[in-house]
């Protein structure tokens, strides 16, 4: 098999990479940023594939400059809000993204959110390491009770699913809303499927794991803030844009809600105003998928999903099945 050209927007841990190298050339983007749009422009001209990150935009300009030999942008995420679909099927490129490898480890970090709202952990670490705690008392740092309480499940994908069933350890109800119910999962959860309504105005804790798109933006915004309970926690680890931002500023500092526990934001890496000065609010960069096991294994679908298809094979995890022949392979 001839050796193509491959760019990759920005470097990934572990050995995948390496293997990629040993069949292809392989341009990397030498900075540990993201690429300025010009850049992108530049850099994928003429490639056989390219692996990208959620942070590159790629649209019909992008794939347009890529040119017609590029068979695959492989993205090195579970999410693929940042691809034009509907372009990249039209041109007959292949788009894959890395499902599955990060469920748990993202369940994991949405529960660490909530039991640091919940206890207030980086509140009281701040001060204890400030030197302003003056010793215990009985009204310090308030916070929470988790065990027994009611888990609100949005969108009932892998990671909700998993997020869902660690609430077991805490003896916890768990509803749960989405687009259709799933009886399995409520007999092996002891879950409930409520609607929207219900499920804002009865969680105790309100994790978000729903895609971006359309009828999501703003899934939680005034309205629906207004719609929980005074004493409710917010947890998002999906997508930023699921959240208004404003608006949980807003409900954060008018108590309107509890707290917060936020890995993703509206204009990342931008918050929104207001939002770094509360006290009520856990604040941490897109680090839910941050292990290295986990990252490694994102670079490893995304590297053997590209080396599948300039050989001519299926990708693992296509996302614009449209592109691939009956029998899986590419068009």
């Amino acid at each position: 098999m001839p050796r193509r050209n491959v760019y990759v927007t920005r470097t990934i841990p572990g050995e995948p990479l390496e293997a990629l190298r040993s069949r292809h050339d392989v341009d990397i983007n030498p900075d540990d940023r993201p690429l300025t749009r010009d850049e992108l422009l530049l850099q994928v001209r003429g490639r056989d594939a390219v692996i990208t990150l959620l942070t590159d935009t790629i649209d019909a300009e992008v794939l347009d400059a890529a040119g017609p030999q590029c068979r695959i942008f492989a993205n090195y995420a579970v999410g693929f809000n940042n691809f034009d679909l509907e372009a990249a099927t039209r041109r007959g490129v292949i788009l894959t993204n890395t499902p599955g490898v990060l469920d748990e480890a993202t369940a994991t970090h949405a529960w660490a959110l909530l039991l640091a709202v919940a206890r207030r952990i980086p509140e009281t670490e701040r001060c204890l390491r400030a030197g302003q705690w003056t010793g215990w008392g009985p009204l310090q740092f308030l916070g929470q009770d988790v065990d027994h309480q009611t888990l609100g499940i949005a969108g009932l994908g892998r990671i909700g699913s998993r997020m869902a069933a660690k609430a077991a350890a805490f003896d916890m109800r768990v509803i749960y809303h989405n687009l259709e119910r799933v009886p399995e999962f409520e007999r092996s959860c002891g879950a409930t499927f409520v609607d929207k309504a219900t499920l804002l105005r009865e969680s105790d804790f309100l994790s978000l794991h729903l895609p971006l798109m359309d009828g999501t933006r703003h899934y939680i915004g005034a309205p629906e803030l207004a719609a929980m309970k005074p004493t409710a926690i917010l947890v998002n680890t999906g997508r930023g844009p699921l959240v208004d931002e404003q608006a949980l500023v807003a409900a954060l500092r008018n108590g309107t809600i509890w707290g917060a526990g936020l890995d993703v934001f509206e204009l990342e890496p931008l918050l929104a105003p207001g939002l770094a000065g509360l006290e009520n609010v856990v604040i941490v960069p897109h680090t839910a998928s941050a292990t290295l096991r986990t990252r490694v294994a994102m670079g490893r679908i995304a590297v053997e999903n590209v080396l599948s298809v300039l050989a001519g094979g299926p990708p693992q995890t296509c996302i614009n099945p449209a592109v691939l022949r009956p029998g899986g392979s590419p068009a």
